[in-house]
């Protein structure tokens, strides 16, 4: 209503609204011109009433009830015209819309509605056909990105685009799944969500709007508008096109992305790990996604050998808050979110004894392959039989890793402890002691082969191991025969150059073993009983190692 007093036509008749100037905002559906008393009973709601109240002078009571009536029928509101029939605004009029709330607006001057009626109706046809335009155009976008495969995240980019606003995506406990739209926008509407989101309840107003998702008379999650600016019915039909489309696009099993849940911990972890976007943006979406973050203490882990899902499921049945997402194949980041009066070293311990537990039950469990052909050769630590009787394993299964950074309690210091925990990862991946770490596994314990990982795509390091090991590495290139005076090598340096473990390990006698440690000082040109040019060596296998993963 309030847009219709500013159209010029309107303007020309001097509109004064002498009634119901707090209701302005009601949606005009239809412009209907009546002098009859009794033209209630023709509304069906939303229409906006134009008379001259030729019918309704020198009688108060019938003045009264037209308002009455009309109220009753949920107009948006009534126009009088001013002239012969009332020439000043009629009080009881006034007064009875004051008391229903109705929009009474007077015009001074003489108007012809046949030209209100047709510029308003106009407009309303118009402004139909644009959302049953914008509707089928969003349609057909959604669409086509089902079709093609897109994920959710590339919906709801969709959605932000046509309603400009930000679009939230949560399940039935307001727990935020995804989000979409103009970053700022949407960290404001994060930062405070869950009693933004409650206080709001299930009304629409200030362009909060809400559409249900789920199917079969069961609701599973709400799509929220935040903030839409636009026309209150278009934004309900473009909340309802863009649900539609979501609901299939779940039903279609998220084109093998995982649930929503998994999807969101996923984008969160992996934006903090790449610190793509600084982690103090990315505070109100942990937040909003039911991590605890306020007077935390917060354990970045990364597990390998162990599915997302099952580690989820240990989360929630140890009831350890924190999310967990896959960042590679066979990679897991995991981040808990512990209070502070909590040892988080005990309690990462325990989750870690557990894992293991877990995975020594009968069945496949999958772990990191060591990357050669021969059984894993042992370290400096105890017997390998003792390690995978601690493991909990069998001789054929592969113990999950768990890797930790320190505790962090500081938000702003979780990507650094992410990208910690990854690394001690990668750098036991292939580790021929893996079964010899303890169950958690930090910086402390990964040593010189956690320092060749990290330093593994340096032009300088690279250069240093081609070198050191060019006379077995052309070799093998060219002929293929090499690789297993690299494994014996690979073996001997890992047992600290000891022989008799190497043999028998390789199951070779002590002489065999001598002629291929003869063969491999030849090709390299070293002495691999001067420490110093052992050491050498080493550490370029390992560096070598490192690239090859």
């Amino acid at each position: 209503m309030r847009q219709v007093l500013t159209l010029e036509r309107v303007l020309a008749g001097e509109p004064e609204v002498v009634a119901g100037a707090d209701r302005l905002d009601r949606p005009v559906r239809w412009v209907h011109v009546a002098e009859a008393a009794d033209v209630g009973v023709m509304l069906s709601g939303g229409e906006m009433v134009l008379t001259t109240g030729v019918l309704l002078a020198g009688d108060e009571e019938k003045q009264a009830e037209y308002i009455r009536s009309l109220h009753r029928a949920d107009a948006a509101a009534v126009v009088l015209g001013l002239g012969r029939a009332f020439p000043a605004p009629p009080d009881v009029m006034r007064r009875a819309a004051e008391r229903c709330g109705l929009p009474l607006v007077v015009l001074h001057r003489p108007f012809p509605f046949a030209e209100l009626t047709e510029e308003v109706q106009s407009r309303l046809v118009r402004q139909k056909f644009a959302s049953v335009s914008l509707s089928e155009a969003v349609r057909t976008a959604l669409t086509a990105l089902i079709t093609a495969g897109a994920p959710l995240q590339a919906l709801l980019d969709e959605i932000a685009r046509h309603s400009a606003c930000p679009v939230v995506v949560t399940n039935l406990a307001h727990r935020v799944l995804a989000t979409a739209g103009e970053r700022s926008a949407v960290d404001d509407v994060l930062r405070d969500w869950e009693r933004i989101a409650r206080q709001a309840g299930g009304s629409e107003g200030d362009g909060w709007i809400r559409a249900g998702l789920g199917g079969r008379g069961e609701i599973w999650g709400r799509l929220v508008l935040c903030g839409h600016r636009g026309d209150a019915a278009t934004g309900r039909l473009l909340a309802d096109r863009a649900a539609e489309a979501l609901v299939l696009h779940r039903m279609l099993g998220g084109h093998g992305g995982g649930t929503w849940e998994e999807q969101s911990a996923q984008s969160l972890l992996t934006d903090l790990v790449g610190e793509a976007v600084p982690a103090r943006q990315l505070l109100p979406r942990a937040r909003a996604a039911g991590l605890p973050v306020n007077r935390r203490t917060f354990v970045p882990l990364v597990a390998r050998g162990a599915e997302p899902a099952g580690l989820d499921r240990l989360l929630r049945l140890l009831g350890l808050p924190g999310l967990v997402a896959e960042l590679s194949d066979g990679l897991t980041a995991i981040l808990l979110s512990l209070p502070r009066d909590q040892d988080a070293d005990a309690l990462t311990a325990h989750f870690a004894a557990r894992l293991h537990r877990e995975a020594a039950r009968p069945g496949p469990v999958a772990g990191p392959d060591t990357g050669t052909g021969a059984p894993p050769p042992p370290g400096h630590g105890p017997d390998p039989g003792a390690a995978r009787a601690r493991a909990g394993g069998t001789s054929g299964r592969v113990r999950a890793v768990v890797a930790a950074a320190a505790a962090r309690t500081d938000w702003d210091e979780v990507p650094a402890g992410l990208r910690e925990a990854r690394h001690v990862a990668d750098a036991v991946a292939d580790s021929a002691t893996a079964r010899d770490l303890p169950a958690v596994v930090r910086l402390g314990d990964v040593h010189l082969r956690g320092l060749m990982r990290l330093l593994r795509d340096d032009p300088r390091v690279q250069s240093f191991a081609e070198r050191e090991l060019d006379g077995l590495l052309c070799e093998a290139t060219a002929t293929g025969t090499a690789h297993d005076l690299l494994d014996v090598l690979r073996t001997y340096l890992a047992t600290g150059r000891n022989k008799s473990r190497t043999a028998r390990l390789h199951h070779v006698s002590r002489p065999a073993l001598y002629r291929r440690l003869e063969a491999i000082q030849g090709r390299l040109g070293v002495d691999l009983d001067d420490f110093e040019q052992a050491a050498s060596v080493h550490i370029a296998l390992l560096a070598h190692d490192a690239q090859q993963r």
